[in-house]
């Protein structure tokens, strides 16, 4: 049975913020990587193990997927997927 996937209000902030950054060069790609996002979050809700675990956490219950250059970070909860942020790759986690 899949779990049912929440948005944090930071991820939602956070794909706000992405598209609005890609929007300024293309709009198409906007759409495209936003819907990317929550295409790969609501997939993660059938399958929450298919992430790895995120490294500088290490904890198994918090995972991430690669959707382009970002990384969609979420926790894995009894009855729910967690999605806790979306990060450019190249960001160190601290930093968030």
């Amino acid at each position: 049975m899949a779990l049912i996937v929440v948005w944090s209000q930071t991820a939602l902030d956070d794909v706000d913020a992405i598209a609005a950054y890609i929007f300024k060069d293309s709009p198409f790609y906007a759409k495209a990587v936003t819907e990317k996002l929550l295409k790969v979050a609501e997939g993660v809700a059938a399958f929450p193990q298919i992430g790895r675990t995120v490294p500088e956490l290490n904890q198994a219950h918090i995972r991430e997927r690669f959707v382009y250059s970002y990384r969609l970070i979420y926790e894995i909860k009894p009855t729910q997927i967690e999605i806790l942020t979306v990060v450019h790759g190249r960001r160190l986690l601290e930093t968030v």
